[in-house]
């Protein structure tokens, strides 16, 4: 017996296939060309695979470009920032949708106006506010802005899952003689396992590309982060070598990639948790 694909769904799936060619093909590219010499560069079409790994152009990246300190920079701001985001989210969230407080809702509204202020008109007071703490060119100076705007549809995302579980949790924990503090701790935070995933990875992807921050209040060349750095190392050579350049961006690209493709389904799950009460 004969299948026939419905011509919608056909042209869905060619859709699809046409998506996700345009979005990998790029990505695909840059690491193929980090791959390349400069004759296959210049010479061969852009299409073309390289001949063989040449792994000359991530050596001198790394000698030449300082990447390791952009790199580690970028480590640093990302897991305290990551960390931070997700425990001020969570206890926030719970705090909210748990206690259940006077003027909670209210709160949680404060908190979800905090996606509607524009990065940019936040950007010349906290430039003066952070040198007159002299907070200038120091990771507090990436980590605490980052945090303030990724907090409301963090604690949006972690309030969506609580109301999806039952308040019977906290009831049983607390005649079983647990305190508030330890339903969280012991009972609602282990079970916001997906949830948390999706904050750190959907987190982790901007505050690893973040360039506004980096470069408004560092220019220190020893406290800047992969994106700045990446800027700098394509400008400050007067011929810009293109496969080390390439080779930058390929390692930049290489943890987020990985994280997302290892953790997608987690990611997915967070997203929908509280969508549908059971």
């Amino acid at each position: 017996m004969r299948h026939h694909i419905k011509p919608a769904k056909c042209m869905v799936y060619i859709t699809s296939i046409l998506v996700v060619l345009v979005s990998i093909y790029p990505v695909f590219w840059i690491l193929m060309t980090s791959f390349k010499t400069i004759d296959e560069q210049q010479g061969k079409s852009p299409f073309a695979l390289p001949s063989s790994l040449y792994l000359q152009n991530f050596i001198n990246a790394f000698a030449g470009g300082r990447l390791g300190t952009y790199y580690k920079n970028s480590i640093i701001v990302a897991v305290v920032t990551i960390v931070a985001i997700v425990l001020l989210s969570a206890t926030a969230a719970f705090a909210i949708e748990k206690m259940k407080f006077k003027f909670s809702s209210a709160v949680m509204g404060f908190f979800l106006l905090g996606i509607a202020i524009p990065i940019h008109i936040t950007l010349i007071p906290m430039f003066q506010i952070y040198r007159n703490m002299n907070l200038l060119n120091s990771y507090l100076s990436l980590i605490l802005p980052q945090i303030g705007f990724a907090l409301p549809i963090s604690i949006y995302l972690f309030t969506a899952f609580y109301k999806y579980l039952p308040n019977s949790l906290m009831e049983a924990a607390i005649i079983d003689g647990a305190s508030v503090g330890k339903c969280f701790w012991k009972v609602y935070l282990p079970l916001s396992k997906n949830t948390i995933v999706t904050v750190a990875t959907m987190n982790l992807i901007g505050i690893w590309n973040e360039f506004i921050f980096a470069n408004t209040f560092v220019s220190s060349i020893k406290m800047k982060t992969l994106p700045v750095g990446l800027y700098d190392f394509v400008g400050e050579r007067g011929r810009v070598d293109w496969g080390s350049t390439f080779s930058a961006i390929s390692v930049s690209l290489i943890p987020v990639l990985v994280i997302y493709f290892i953790l997608n389904k987690n990611i997915i799950a967070g997203m929908t948790a509280g969508a549908v009460k059971e």
